[in-house]
């Protein structure tokens, strides 16, 4: 869950006619690999979390920090066995990460309703400030990448980065997500 935060260089290396290109390798059957998709999801990653990487950076919290804000903020009471799941991390790491956030005033702990043993979270008002600020950059982001492009273009979106899941992760996180396009369908 270890994430490495840096400021990248705001140029991209010179691509002259001597500049050395990489062997391309192919698949199976042939067909070329796709590196510009694989490239161009991986800077589309750094600068959709980048945004929020430079406020976090301000309470000393990294990306691990905004994954558990933002899935607490997005299901309060969660459990943290549910998250642990959600996250895909083990306990130690969410220990860590979740202490600093409860030390912060920005997630709280609670006992369950029916178990005194279940920790239920939820954001403070604090943390629902930090995670609605959060994504509100990364909104923002999104709008502009979608401005250009057709009607219809964000359900195939959508429909892409479904495909990117695993297939037997789907279903779950289709119900982890349902109220947003429930939401958006109402709209």
């Amino acid at each position: 869950m270890t994430d490495v935060n840096f400021k990248p260089a705001q140029t991209l290396p010179r691509q002259g006619p001597d500049a050395k290109q990489p062997d391309r390798p192919e698949t199976e059957d042939g067909a070329a690999l796709t590196y510009d998709l694989i490239e161009l999801l991986f800077f589309a990653y750094r600068d959709f979390t980048g945004d929020p990487d430079d406020v976090l950076a301000e309470y000393d919290f990294g990306r691990a920090h905004h994954r558990v804000l933002h899935f607490v903020e997005r299901n309060p009471g969660i459990m943290v066995t549910d998250l642990l799941g959600i996250l895909g991390i083990t306990k130690q790491s969410l220990g860590r990460v979740l202490k600093q956030l409860v030390d912060a005033g920005i997630v709280e702990q609670r006992e369950g309703h029916h178990d005194r043993r279940q920790r239920l979270l939820y954001t403070t008002e604090r943390g629902h400030a930090l995670a609605t600020d959060l994504a509100l950059l990364q909104q923002k982001r999104l709008e502009r990448a979608l401005i250009g492009l057709p009607d219809g273009s964000d359900e195939i979106i959508r429909t892409f980065l479904l495909q990117m899941i695993d297939p037997e992760m789907r279903p779950e996180i289709l119900q982890l997500i349902r109220s947003s396009f429930d939401l958006k369908a109402a709209d």
